[in-house]
């Protein structure tokens, strides 16, 4: 029999990707506005700072906690 649940949810970011900061803490203006340009620097689920490439076609961060994401 197959399990037909669904994919546990993403956790809720808690922290700031570019900053670390709590997002609780109020808007991060400068933070959004680099986004655009950044990759993330730190995991928004754990806080844990990743490891971040960086290549002409876009870029990967690692989390060694939450995995991958890329741009």
């Amino acid at each position: 029999m197959t399990d037909l649940s669904p994919a546990p949810a993403a956790p809720a970011a808690l922290w700031c990707d570019r900053c670390g900061e709590s997002v609780a803490a109020g808007p991060h203006p400068a933070c959004e506005a680099a986004r655009a340009w950044e990759p993330p620097r730190w995991c928004a689920s754990c806080r844990r700072r990743m490891k971040v490439q960086v290549v002409p076609a876009g870029w990967s961060a690692v989390c060694v906690e939450h995995g991958e994401r890329r741009g």
